[in-house]
C-alpha cells in the first residue's frame, strides 16, 4: 500500500466523503482554507491515480475523480501491511490491543463471535 502525503490525505479525505465523483475544482473548493492552486489540485490527484487509489472518469471536456476504496478498506489494507512488515505478528497485535480503549476491545471481540 503505498503511503500518502499530508495533503494526498487530506484530497483522499475530501474524495472520501464525497457523495459522488468530484472535479479537480470540486476538492479544490473543498480545501479552500488551503489556497490550493488548481494545478496542485491536479497533480495531487495524478499522483493518486498513479498509486491506484482514484480513478479518473472522463466526462466531456471534464474528468470526475472518485476514490477506488473506502477509507475503511485502505485502512485495513495498511493495518494489514504494518503487520506483514513485523518480525511478530503475535507481539504486534498485541501491542495494538493494549493500545485500545476497551469499547474497541469489545467491539473486536463482537466481531470475531
Amino acid at each position: 500500500m503505498p503511503s500518502l502525503g499530508e495533503l494526498e490525505r487530506a484530497v483522499m479525505g475530501v474524495l472520501w466523503e464525497a457523495t459522488h465523483d468530484l472535479t479537480a475544482r470540486d476538492v479544490q473548493d473543498a480545501l479552500a482554507d488551503r489556497e490550493l492552486a488548481t494545478t496542485t489540485v491536479l497533480t495531487v490527484l495524478g499522483r493518486l491515480e498513479r498509486k491506484q487509489l482514484v480513478r479518473r472518469i472522463r466526462d466531456g471536456r471534464a474528468h470526475h475523480y472518485r476514490p477506488v476504496a473506502s477509507r475503511e478498506d485502505h485502512v485495513a489494507e495498511l493495518m494489514s501491511d504494518a503487520l506483514d512488515g513485523a518480525s511478530d505478528r503475535g507481539a504486534a497485535l498485541a501491542r495494538f490491543l493494549g493500545s485500545m480503549s476497551e469499547d474497541e476491545r469489545k467491539n473486536l471481540r463482537d466481531l470475531l463471535d
